[in-house]
């Protein structure tokens, strides 16, 4: 069984970085695609970034280019997104996702419990 465990959120000012990770396990993950999507409260559940694990491709939302780096460490099995020039708006819980197959914005099979990032004007 696949399990993600994401941690790194907290609280942080407008103009600020965080760095989240995902840790995986259960798997050899060089067939998945990796996923961060995030909900703000009243909001539906949107895409973020997403990374293939076995060649290291990369795709974000347009919000997000620029801003958010997606990345993994395959000895870790550990997916990273860094953030920086935090907005108020991308107060959210963040949530790692994973899949068989390349990237997706939406289908994903396992999901992490999510993390909670505040950024504060």
């Amino acid at each position: 069984q696949v399990q993600l465990i994401e941690s790194g959120g907290g609280l942080v000012q407008a103009g600020g970085s965080l760095r989240l990770s995902c840790a995986a396990s259960g798997r050899t993950f060089s067939n998945y695609a990796f996923g961060w999507f995030r909900q703000a409260p009243g909001k539906e559940r949107e895409f973020v970034a997403a990374i293939n694990w076995s060649t290291g491709s990369t795709f974000y939302v347009d919000s997000t280019k620029g801003r958010f780096t997606v990345s993994r460490d395959s000895a870790k099995s550990t997916m990273y997104l860094q953030m920086k020039s935090l907005k108020p708006e991308d107060t959210a819980v963040y949530y790692c996702a994973a899949r068989w197959g390349t990237f997706s914005y939406y289908e994903y099979d396992y999901w992490g419990q999510g993390t909670q990032v505040t950024v504060s004007s």
